[in-house]
């Protein structure tokens, strides 16, 4: 008896437990330069809402992952550590292609090229390392710094090398735009691209031009769209006709979530029940399916029939 995990909405075919082939999947994903939609998940139970909805990646967020499992802002308090472990959480439930964010690789080259180590291991198809002294900030955040550009080209480089896997993308970000200016963030951008970087991430673009002008580098392009941050939300289709591969959305599932929460739980608190909010609650149903229950229920009716 074989038991295979439930197909998502977006394919018939079961879901994929092989890590190469979602490395394979997500670089011909970025090649296309689509603009493809890639949301963020700041856990398990968050990843297989994206996988279920269609999507064709995810993206596991260093900010939302601070946030929901620490409590705490986007400050460089997370490390490689937590990180990894929620990567390989996610990695074991979801078969879509994980891209995951290592801040600064946690110290110097040597500390990225073990971060890379660590987290292709638990499952990671990209990484994205930036270019802010440590410990950084929410890249829309006020009083960041970034490191001197020799420093962040041999963490880049030492993340090239340390992955195992040549599909394992390296997303390279520059936070110089709110630093020193938009053209010596494109300097970066460029260094960083000559360097090998897969990817370049140009953080932080505050008009319409500054995202066109990122959108005609060499390199594929990621876009970062922040609901109250300081980047245009400019539409799907205008992001493809800037040339971007993929289309990151962070948080939005985080702020959702804490937006469902505190109108939900305002309402027991006023109400003493949550008569009447049923609407607002997925189903107990919808909540075992997400998470797979009948695939578990299968491996324990599996086992006590020996």
């Amino acid at each position: 008896m074989t038991l295979q995990l439930p197909t998502s909405r977006a394919s018939d075919r079961p879901l994929s437990g092989d890590l190469s082939e979602r490395r394979r999947a997500f670089r011909n994903l970025v090649e296309a330069r689509d603009s493809v939609l890639l949301p963020g998940a700041a856990n398990a139970l968050t990843a297989r809402i994206v996988e279920d909805l269609g999507f064709q990646a995810v993206y596991l967020t260093g900010a939302g992952l601070t946030n929901t499992h620490l409590g705490m802002p986007d400050l460089g308090l997370i490390t490689a550590t937590e990180i990894a472990e929620s990567a390989a959480r996610i990695s074991d439930v979801c078969s879509l292609p994980l891209v995951v964010d290592i801040d600064t690789g946690f110290g110097n080259a040597l500390n990225a090229y073990r971060t890379v180590q660590l987290l292709e291991r638990a499952g990671a198809a990209a990484l994205q390392i930036e270019d802010q002294v440590f410990p950084k900030k929410c890249g829309h955040f006020a009083g960041k710094g970034v490191v001197p550009l020799p420093e962040i080209i041999g963490k880049l480089k030492a993340c090239l090398d340390a992955r195992r896997d040549p599909n394992t993308l390296i997303i390279a970000r520059t936070d110089a735009r709110a630093v020193e200016g938009f053209d010596r963030a494109l300097e970066r951008a460029h260094a960083m691209t000559e360097a090998g970087a897969d990817i370049i991430f140009v953080e932080a673009p505050e008009s319409a031009d500054e995202l066109r002008r990122i959108g005609q580098l060499p390199a594929p392009q990621l876009v970062n769209v922040v609901i109250g941050g300081k980047t245009p939300m400019l539409e799907l289709e205008e992001l493809k006709s800037c040339g971007f591969s993929l289309a990151l959305y962070a948080n939005a599932a985080l702020q959702a979530s804490v937006k469902a929460i505190q109108d939900v739980l305002l309402i027991l608190k006023n109400n003493g029940s949550l008569r009447g909010a049923e609407d607002q609650l997925a189903t107990f149903a919808e909540r075992q399916r997400i998470v797979g229950k009948d695939v578990y229920d299968a491996i324990e009716k599996r086992y006590a029939e020996v």
